[in-house]
């Protein structure tokens, strides 16, 4: 009898021991991963913003002139000019509009799948939305550049390639986004707010616009804001529609450019080290710095979460 106990004091001894080198183990792990991601951050953020100032603090190009001028010519010897606004304005622009585009399609599909749709409806229109999210970047661009264009083209004055084709891309392209992020967030709601409105006698729609969507409106509210996020740093689609003139488009028929665009197109021909390679970084910055306030504002929409 001793031994038999004094056996399983030494069982329980050792499973106890290897439950805590387990822990330790998967506590190292985790630990090492979150130096890892901090540490890339970090990194490309210093290293960005050190290669994005270069170009004022060492070849002189004014701030002001880069971030307000309408004037782009870098490859002009005499006096070249370096007015980056045209293309901080596209990528607003484009990103604004596809997101007015996108939002309410989005947030209604989300009700639907949640609110309306049977079962049955969403376990089918789930899977399709996932599918969009699957496509490349460059098969977006290849169908706006082969069947939207073309319609823009046959259908209004001017080229085809343009600030609405851009729209419509991207729009599609951030859809998915938006509508799983607030299907999640229409379908965490409590279930009691529900039966709580229709117990007061209120009708489903008025259920839904006046009581889930306000408890909802900072997830959505969230959901459009990442939308955004993945329209702004899009390149390749949109730069295979959007036209990257130049200047600063007059109505959405016009092209346009991005500064995803122009950093793709120019940043191989460019040397390392030169005004105009420097210059290409700065938009990067710009990129980086509106990527942080976008952040900054899904971290404030999180925290008013009502539900």
């Amino acid at each position: 009898m001793e031994n038999t106990t004094t056996s399983a004091r030494e069982r329980l001894v050792k499973s106890n021991k290897n439950k805590s080198n387990g822990e330790l183990r998967g506590k190292m792990i985790v630990t090492l991963s979150a130096i890892i991601m901090i540490t890339a951050t970090v990194a490309i953020t210093v290293f960005l913003a050190t290669k994005g100032l270069q170009a004022f603090l060492v070849n002189g190009v004014s701030p002001i002139e880069f971030l307000t001028s309408t004037d782009w010519n870098p490859t002009d010897e005499g006096n070249p000019k370096f007015g980056a606004f045209p293309f901080i304005y596209g990528s607003l622009a484009v990103t604004l509009l596809s997101a007015l585009i996108a939002a309410p399609i989005g947030i209604g599909a989300a009700i639907f799948m949640t609110e309306i749709a049977p079962a049955w409806g969403r376990k089918i229109l789930q899977p399709v939305i996932e599918l969009l999210v699957g496509i490349p970047s460059v098969v977006y661009g290849f169908i706006g550049l082969t069947v939207l264009v073309p319609f823009i083209r046959n259908q209004f004055d001017g080229i085809g390639y343009s600030l609405l084709a851009g729209t419509i891309v991207l729009s599609v392209m951030i859809l998915p986004t938006i509508t799983t992020i607030a299907t999640d967030a229409m379908g965490t709601l409590p279930r009691n707010l529900r039966e709580g409105s229709y117990a007061l006698g209120a009708t489903r729609w008025q259920t839904i616009r006046k009581v889930l969507v306000p408890a909802a409106l900072p997830s959505l509210l969230t959901a459009i804001v990442l939308g955004m996020a993945r329209a702004f740093g899009e390149a390749l689609a949109v730069q295979m529609v959007i036209g990257n003139s130049r200047a600063i488009p007059s109505s959405i028929l016009d092209t346009s450019a991005t500064l995803t665009s122009i950093i793709t197109l120019n940043m191989g021909y460019t040397t390392y080290g030169s005004v105009e390679n420097n210059t290409l970084w700065s938009m990067g910055l710009i990129l980086l710095i509106i990527s942080f306030v976008f952040i900054l504002i899904i971290r404030y929409l999180s925290s008013r979460r009502r539900i």
